[in-house]
């Protein structure tokens, strides 16, 4: 295997920045209990502004595939390369703008570039790690000399009433209820793309890539977040919106076309992602106080709190002044957030030449954890 170069990042995120009490003029107003949970939430994310595909009236701005080939055209723009170069696209979400044909299909017809080899990874936010260990695998073999992954999200089309007013009765739950509110007040949009290279980039920080790694622990943990199929019954596929014996809109009813977070499980699955870190740790890939900069993918800050505290009690702790984040004022952009965080990290030029920075990329889906080390050139 040959050496590979991530050598630009670029972002889109639409329309101006939304701020928290601006939220619902994009999202739509469900009933008070809704804004009053809102509120607790925005306390515990800490999110100060996002942004939204979605306009005030209501009208959709870009698709998903559309909010990935802006970001992508950002990151040649930034490294300098032309659209012929490109050879290779993987492109990742959590959910397409269409049940088929591939996500990645669509960021190529978005793109308009000529023919490429693509790649569909569809999961949740460590579906763009999925993405970036495919695309620079594919250099590292030689099969591509210029390959870019992207990861993008469309979360806001979920948040709006039509999704939950079908489920009425159920969000009558207290616990159905939070589970569904937690992502609507945090999640939003937004497209990134970073490129992997033969050879470093000339125009941008470039960064070798020393390893990337990705577990999932499906096999231990339940789905915890969850779109597809009630809250009650996530144990069995079957019961899934696509087998529903009353068709979509009775699998509506029954809560299956929401975004669900399970709180509980939740905390459960942060003690098996530390585990996982601490397995690198042990195992001499990852030097706590060898890291320079870490860029953990986190989707609320009590979140962070919950595994800095864990961090401190097993030694594995990596000092916070160098935790880099701008999940206050992008929001949280799921499979987009780690690829828009570094887009901000290389315009910000934090990066000397040597640094270490390690990227996290934590999936609540149904537990997967990945892990990026870079060295900056």
């Amino acid at each position: 295997m040959q050496d590979v170069y991530l050598t630009a990042a670029g972002a889109c995120l639409p329309g101006a920045p939304v701020p928290n009490d601006r939220m619902v003029r994009h999202i739509g107003v469900l009933d008070p209990q809704s804004e009053r949970l809102g509120r607790l939430i925005l306390r515990h994310n800490r999110i100060e502004t996002r942004h939204y595909a979605l306009t005030e009236t209501g009208e959709a701005t870009h698709s998903n595939a559309s909010l990935a080939a802006t970001a992508l055209r950002d990151a040649m723009g930034n490294g300098g390369y032309g659209m012929e170069e490109l050879s290779l696209l993987a492109a990742a979400t959590t959910q397409g703008d269409l049940l088929v044909p591939g996500h990645a299909s669509a960021v190529h017809g978005e793109l308009g570039a000529g023919p490429l080899e693509i790649a569909s990874f569809q999961s949740v936010c460590a579906s763009s790690m999925m993405a970036a260990k495919y695309a620079a695998l594919s250099v590292g073999a030689g099969e591509a000399r210029l390959a870019a992954a992207t990861g993008s999200e469309f979360s806001s089309r979920w948040f709006r009433p039509s999704f939950y007013t079908p489920a009425e009765e159920l969000l009558q739950n207290k616990e159905h209820r939070m589970a569904a509110e937690f992502l609507r007040w945090t999640l939003s949009d937004g497209g990134g793309a970073v490129l992997f290279a033969d050879r470093p980039g000339a125009r941008t920080p470039s960064y070798k890539v020393e390893w990337i790694t990705l577990t999932s622990l499906a096999d231990r943990f339940e789905t915890c977040m969850i779109a597809g199929q009630g809250p009650e019954h996530r144990e069995d596929l079957r019961n899934s919106w696509s087998f529903h014996p009353g068709g979509p809109a009775a699998a509506a009813r029954d809560g299956a076309i929401m975004l669900y977070q399970d709180m509980v499980l939740l905390k459960r699955i942060i003690r098996a992602w530390v585990g996982e870190y601490l397995k690198l740790v042990d195992g001499g890939r990852v030097d706590p106080k060898g890291v320079d900069w870490l860029l953990c993918h986190y989707s609320a800050h009590s979140l962070r709190e919950e595994i800095i505290s864990l961090l401190k009690t097993t030694g594995g702790m990596i000092d916070e002044e160098k935790w880099f984040t701008n999940l206050p004022t992008a929001g949280n952009t799921g499979s987009a957030s780690l690829f828009v965080m570094l887009d901000e990290f290389n315009r910000k030029g934090l990066a000397r030449p040597g640094d270490k920075i390690l990227c996290i990329v934590p999936e609540s889906g149904r537990a997967v954890i990945s892990f990026m080390m870079l060295t900056a050139l």
